[in-house]
């Protein structure tokens, strides 16, 4: 039987201790929101109990690889997947299961079972409710920092074109956030036609 508990704080005591400091957005704060989103589209989409399980471990590891690289860091998370998971009892086919779950928050996502879409979508939660500029300004603050975007206005193009391309893919999200992400994006949309005037 694996150690679900066990694994888990062995994997989040990791990034807490690892994750580098300029991640604003990618840091433990971000993980715990995801966990959280996780659970709720969990019941909604009326998950198994053991999927459940194996979906908290795979949160706590998706975004694991950062402590390695920045981009390729689901690989990462994969592999660290495969190396801790094994000592707490899990067999190669759950570690299978949770490196699907990692690799469908992978952009673009292409999610392919009931859980990777639970773990897609909560990855992306708060695209479609009410702290997505407070949220996104720290993501702004990270691709400044890792990925060079110069100032706001290249920030707004490259959300604006994000949420163009993104889609939900569980009935929870497509109707309780869908419809808030679209807001958005016409706020945006706007906002950057205001730019040209």
């Amino acid at each position: 039987m694996p150690d679900y508990t066990g694994s888990e704080k062995f994997i989040f005591d990791k990034i807490s201790g690892e994750l580098p400091e300029n991640l604003t957005y990618h840091g433990v704060h971000h993980t715990l929101d995801v966990l959280e989103a996780a659970m709720r589209i969990a019941e909604a989409e009326k998950l198994g109990m053991e999927e459940v399980k194996l979906l908290r471990v795979a949160v706590f590891l998706h975004d694991a690889g950062f402590v390695q690289v920045y981009k390729g860091h689901e690989e990462v998370g994969c592999k660290m997947a495969r190396e801790i998971l094994p000592s707490f009892g899990f067999t190669g086919e759950l570690v299978g299961q949770v490196c699907g779950m990692i690799m469908a928050t992978k952009l673009p996502q292409q999610p392919l079972t009931a859980a990777e879409r639970v773990i897609a979508d909560a990855d992306l939660d708060y695209l479609g409710r009410s702290d997505f500029y407070t949220i996104g300004s720290t993501l702004f603050k990270e691709f400044k920092i890792y990925l060079g975007i110069k100032d706001e206005e290249e920030w707004n193009r490259v959300q604006i074109n994000f949420l163009r391309a993104h889609r939900y893919h569980t009935a929870y999200s497509e109707q309780l956030r869908a419809p808030e992400k679209e807001k958005r994006l016409h706020e945006l949309e706007a906002i950057v036609n205001s730019y040209s005037l």
